[in-house]
């Protein structure tokens, strides 16, 4: 894992400064704590903050083959052991152990076409000397970023945006397009919320020369007959998804589990701890909330604590729930940080802090690489609005169908607030609807397949490639802002093709949600475990968190100085305001998350000194 910074320019010999470069990198230092390394050469410069999983007492990068190619990673090549043995056999040889210097070896022998035999969560810029041309690549799901900015004849490259916005021509700008990427929660693959600052898109390449800049796809979600019955299937499942823990647990660090008692992570740990009698599993709880705990009919029926206890007894890893309470998960500065790690304002408010708390405990306890089970419900379509006709079948994005069943979210969940005529003149839904027509043509169907079959494939192609990017994107960088590697084993390339070709009935074995997966794991964990219905991320219930919310927001709505003054709507405001001494059984989560948005959209414009143009 690494923080990766680049600049490339085809005018003057002289106009890459490596100085400008080292500072872009500084600001990633969170992303590579272990140690850091520059190169350069006359009109390009590449600079690296690394976090050592692999060899970390050598393979220092970027990783240089002289005149050939010089090469910078971040993540991990999940399959650099078979490659170094193929690449050792055609002649190439290694100075470490790390993965970066396979894959330099793995770009000399094959060139662009590198990326394709590459396993793994990565983003990788490699520079080749001999077409003096940039190369950016991104893995297959977007886990690892990798956003770029063109300036005149040259192209400035950076892990995060922030690093982007350490180089002298580039500001942080939004106009329009910008505040509805923020807004729509229908992601533009390839875009970021700051004017003319781009994403390279999952499964693709960016090549950068003087004649310009072209991008590339090397993978997509291609439909394929499914032949096996159940039972073949539930066996391929848990021996793909078996590999891909294994994989994943590779390095030279000690690989942890995160815990929750859902399906998911309890899949995962079970089979990690098949292999490693010393597991150690982490939860995250808030202090009180089991005990307290009120249910909610759709999103959390039940409390994680109790069967994250079960499983770790179960399956006998070395648990610690980590506490969060009241005083911390309050405190403003953590979530300035938690909007600084995502380079952008979210809505999310206490979800997003508890999890950066999360991680930094396990930071401190030298913790450096946990499994997480992101990506299990795009893959099994886990979400409910994956199977329920009324949002699976709707005219948009099935999130967005169920987000208009809410009056607060209308327009997008966390803008209830914003100034009601601009909602209406950037028209944040419709935007999504329109990224949501372009996806949908993006699907391939195999020939004679029913309108339902060819629904259920659409609505998965929808949650992998515009919903799961984001929620990755979000838990690389709050766990990264630690100093932690988040490792997805869902995301692993075979089960992804072999379970995106399964039929929608047999990803819903028995009736239930990821059924298949339950099917599949069923031998591994207790039955109240396997029979637990889905339970989203918990947010807190403590209604000292809510009054702490909306002291805060009652004491921004009424600074006229306020950065994010100009946006907000007079009439839902003073709503708002007269809400705040209102009881707080009237006071819902979809209420508090506009007041967070606005919140964390002040601290934002603030902090990062952000012009609009809208």
């Amino acid at each position: 894992m690494s923080g990766l910074a680049a600049w490339v320019d085809f005018g003057r010999q002289d106009v890459v400064h490596p100085a400008t470069v080292r500072e872009m990198a500084r600001r990633l230092r969170h992303r590579g704590p272990d140690g850091e390394g520059e190169w350069s050469a006359p009109h390009v410069a590449f600079a690296v903050q690394r976090l050592a999983a692999v060899d970390p007492a050598g393979s220092a990068q970027p990783a240089v083959a002289p005149d050939r190619a010089v090469l910078m990673l971040d993540g991990m090549i999940y399959n650099h052991e078979e490659l170094r043995r193929d690449l050792h056999g055609r002649g190439h040889w290694y100075r470490g152990g790390g993965d970066a210097e396979v894959a330099l070896a793995a770009y000399v022998e094959w060139g662009a076409d590198f990326a394709s035999r590459l396993e793994g969560m990565f983003a990788i810029v490699v520079w080749d000397p001999r077409r003096e041309e940039l190369l950016l690549v991104r893995d297959r799901l977007g886990v690892k970023p990798l956003c770029y900015t063109r300036r005149d004849a040259g192209l400035i490259v950076g892990s995060e945006p922030k690093a982007l916005f350490a180089h002298p021509a580039v500001d942080p700008v939004v106009d329009a397009d910008g505040l509805r990427e923020l807004f729509a929660h229908g992601k533009l693959p390839g875009t970021t919320v700051f004017q003319d600052i781009f994403e390279v898109r999952p499964g693709h390449c960016v090549r950068f020369g003087s004649r310009g800049l072209t991008q590339q796809r090397y993978w997509n979600l291609e439909a394929a007959e499914h032949h096996d019955d159940l039972p073949a299937t539930v066996g391929t499942v848990r021996r793909l998804l078996s590999d891909a823990v294994a994989t994943h647990r590779r390095g030279d660090v000690p690989v942890d589990a995160m815990l929750s008692g859902g399906i998911d992570s309890s899949a995962l740990t079970a089979l990690a701890a098949r292999h490693d009698a010393g597991l150690r599993s982490y939860s995250v709880n808030f202090a009180g909330y089991t005990e307290n705990f009120e249910p909610h009919p759709t999103m959390r029926a039940t409390p994680d604590a109790p069967y994250a206890a079960m499983v770790a007894e179960h399956v006998g890893t070395r648990h610690t729930e980590i506490l969060v309470h009241l005083a911390e998960l309050t405190d403003p500065g953590l979530h300035r940080a938690a909007m600084a790690a995502q380079d952008a304002p979210s809505p999310l408010g206490d979800m997003d802090a508890s999890l950066l708390l999360f991680f930094r405990r396990l930071g401190e306890q030298g913790r450096r690489a946990v499994l997480s089970g992101e990506t299990a419900d795009e893959v099994f379509d886990g979400y409910f609005w994956a199977y329920d006709p009324q949002h699976s079948n709707s005219a948009t994005f099935p999130w967005v169908s169920f987000e208009r069943g809410h009056d607060a979210a209308v327009g997008g969940l966390g803008c209830s607030l914003i100034d009601l005529s601009l909602r209406k003149e950037l028209d944040f839904l419709g935007y999504a609807d329109g990224h949501y027509r372009d996806a949908l043509a993006e699907v391939s169907h195999l020939p004679g397949a029913t309108p339902r079959e060819r629904r259920a494939r659409e609505v998965t192609y929808l949650a992998l490639t515009r919903w799961a990017p984001t929620h990755l994107d979000r838990a690389d960088r709050l766990s990264m802002a630690a100093g932690v590697q988040l490792r997805p084993p869902f995301c692993d390339r075979r089960l992804i093709e072999y379970v995106y070709n399964v039929p929608a009935a047999l990803k819903r074995a028995g009736g239930r949600e990821k059924g298949l997966l339950r099917e599949a794991v069923g031998d591994l964990l207790p039955a109240p475990v396997l029979e637990r219905r889905k339970s989203a991320y918990p947010t807190i219930q403590e209604s000292a968190y809510g009054a702490a919310v909306r002291s805060r927001f009652a004491e921004l709505a009424n600074d006229r100085n306020a950065a994010v003054a100009p946006l907000l709507d007079p009439a839902a405001t003073t709503a708002a305001l007269a809400a705040v001494t209102a009881p707080e059984g009237a006071f819902a989560w979809v209420e508090r998350a506009s007041m967070e948005m606005v919140l964390q959209l002040d601290a934002w414009l603030t902090d990062y000194a952000v012009t609009l143009r809208v």
